[in-house]
């Protein structure tokens, strides 16, 4: 289980408690939305933020 200090998305700084607070605001993840536009856009930079490098 996540704890709500826990990184969800390293390249944007968003934690657990982040997504679960805009889920609950929003009745949708709109910090999801934001990740996945970026990557399709080839802003994000997992490979070099995430620990694992993905």
């Amino acid at each position: 289980m996540f704890k709500p200090e826990d990184k969800i998305c390293y390249c944007f700084n968003h934690t657990y408690q982040d997504i679960k607070e805009d889920f609950l605001k929003h009745g949708r993840s709109t910090i999801l939305s934001s990740i996945l536009k970026a990557k399709k856009e080839g802003t994000c930079k997992c490979e070099i933020y995430h620990p694992e490098k993905r």
